[in-house]
Order: C-alpha cells, then sequence, then structure tokens
C-alpha cells in the first residue's frame, strides 16, 4: 500500500474555494521564506502572520507590488515582492504569485505589448531614420538604428507596464475583494436568517 507524499508544510487543510488553493500551492510558506539564504538580513520578518492574511488592504496592495515587481526587473520577481510587501504590510503570497504573471510562456505576448506601448510614448521619427539609413554605407548601420529603436521602445514599454499595471490591479483587485466579502456576508445574514426561521417555527 502506498503512502501519500507529505503535504507542503504550511498549507494546511484545503480552502473553501480554488482560488485560495491555487495560491497556497503556488507560493512559498513562511517557513520557506524565513529560511531563504537571499532574504536572510530580514527573513525572520517573514514569520509574522500579519503578512500572510488576506485582508481588505493586503489583498490589493499585494496584488500591485507582485505586477510592479514583475515587469519591473526580469529575475528575482518574487524576491522583490516579498522584500517591498514588509515596509507596506502587504499580502505576501499573493504578491508572489502575481509575479508569475511574467513566465516564460506569456513573455512573447508582453514583449510585443511593451514595443507597442513603448512605440506609442516615443513617437520614433520614421522619415528621419529612412534618411540616416539611405546615408550609411552599408545596411548594418540602419540594422542597428532599428535594434536600438525596437529596444528602446520595449524597455519603456516594461517601465510603463510596471507603473499602470499596478494601478489597474490595486483597483481591480480591491473591487473584487469587497464583491466576495459582500457576497459571503450575504450569505451568512441569509443563513441566520433561515435559522431563526427554523426555530421560531419550532415554537
Amino acid at each position: 500500500m502506498s503512502v501519500p507524499p507529505p503535504a507542503k508544510a504550511g498549507l494546511g487543510l484545503r480552502s473553501k474555494t480554488w482560488a485560495m488553493d491555487v495560491i497556497r500551492k503556488n507560493t512559498p510558506t513562511r517557513e520557506e521564506m524565513a529560511q531563504n539564504k537571499y532574504l536572510a538580513p530580514i527573513a525572520h520578518r517573514f514569520l509574522s502572520p500579519e503578512l500572510w492574511r488576506f485582508t481588505r488592504r493586503s489583498v490589493p496592495r499585494g496584488v500591485a507590488l507582485g505586477l510592479f515587481a514583475a515587469f519591473i526587473i526580469p529575475i528575482g520577481q518574487i524576491f522583490l515582492s516579498a522584500f517591498l510587501a514588509l515596509p507596506t504590510r502587504a499580502n505576501v503570497p499573493l504578491a508572489a504569485l502575481v509575479t508569475f504573471v511574467t513566465n516564460p510562456f506569456t513573455l512573447p505576448f508582453w514583449l510585443v505589448i511593451a514595443n507597442r506601448i513603448g512605440e506609442f510614448f516615443l513617437r520614433f521619427d520614421a522619415a528621419g531614420a529612412t534618411i540616416a539609413a539611405s546615408q550609411a554605407d552599408s545596411g548594418a548601420w540602419a540594422w542597428l538604428t532599428m535594434a536600438y529603436e525596437v529596444g528602446a521602445a520595449t524597455i519603456l514599454g516594461y517601465l510603463v507596464l510596471s507603473l499602470f499595471t499596478p494601478l489597474v490591479g490595486w483597483l481591480v483587485s480591491g473591487w473584487v475583494w469587497r464583491a466576495v466579502v459582500s457576497r459571503k456576508r450575504a450569505r451568512r445574514l441569509k443563513a441566520m436568517e433561515a435559522r431563526l426561521d427554523q426555530r421560531l417555527g419550532a415554537r
């Protein structure tokens, strides 16, 4: 008889919603964050239960920080989001999970989006680029100019995404959180009314 592998530390039982299960399965636990060598100077602070609670303030902050970290640097997004979560008292597991919005599978999509955004803000002078390319002795200068323009536009696009998406994420997650909490409260009130009606009917 095979014995199932032990559950990941800190996961506990299944949550009431699938979203919470996804968050717990794909994010590090408090113990793992506290033992991480890259966060050694501040690792002990991740043991605070305050950073792991889902509240109306910590959830939007976690989403915003996760999106910022996802676009501002190409690597180490989880550690950056966790580090930023300390002073802002954001939800650490949610901030770490949101950074996965940028991953090897979504990279081509975000590169195109960032490039389009960068081109929109930079508004390269196509006529000037054509003149410069025609004055060059060979096509090498034209390729270098085009590569510079594409790279600069993409970098600028990522900077814009790192500033714009956190704001959108904060607003949307805050609205979703309020909607979820309101629905739960409505269900609880309905259940309490049903129990009260049963008690009155029994009398």
